[in-house]
């Protein structure tokens, strides 16, 4: 493939499923030049990557695997620098929460909560919401359908437990 036909396929890729990178990336980042930071890493990945692309899987799925990827490992190195910064009060936060509907509160309570988890467990989580069947998410993250069975089961669990210690 020529360089200007392989440029041209990828910036229609990237175009078509710009939405997925902005999705991975605010998983992985709450604040808006980390996630812009990471969306060029995962665009730079997915380039260098472009030419391996192998078609028997569906793009979403390539896409998907190295965005994930790259999001982990740069949460990995983001995390050493957030652990010396001070943390502000939660209350501050949780001021502006207050005048958000209960729908609105709980979603931004689920939020918080996979933020809270493993990098791939967290990966895992993003997938399931995306409504990903586990064949698909099994081949993304590398592991098998029984497994992302087992992990979605024990992460709803343990969100649910969660949930029921807040309303209690």
């Amino acid at each position: 493939m020529q360089k200007d036909e392989q440029k041209f396929l990828f910036e229609k890729v990237i175009e078509q499923h710009r939405g997925l990178l902005f999705k991975v990336a605010r998983t992985y980042c709450q604040n808006e030049n980390d996630r812009a930071d990471l969306i060029q890493e995962i665009m730079i990945q997915l380039w260098l990557s472009f030419h391996r692309y192998n078609d028997r899987y569906k793009i979403t799925t390539w896409i998907y695997s190295i965005s994930l990827n790259v999001a982990i490992s740069f949460y990995r190195k983001n995390s050493i620098k957030i652990n010396d910064k001070i943390p502000l009060d939660e209350h501050l936060s949780q001021i502006a929460e207050n005048d958000k509907s209960e729908s609105e509160q709980q979603l931004i309570l689920l939020d918080k909560f996979i933020n809270q988890l493993k990098e791939i467990d967290r990966a895992l989580m993003f997938l399931y919401l995306e409504e990903r069947n586990y064949k698909e998410i099994s081949e993304i993250l590398g592991i098998s359908e029984s497994n992302v069975s087992t992990k979605v089961g024990r992460i709803k669990e343990s969100l649910k437990q969660k949930f029921a210690t807040i309303k209690n």
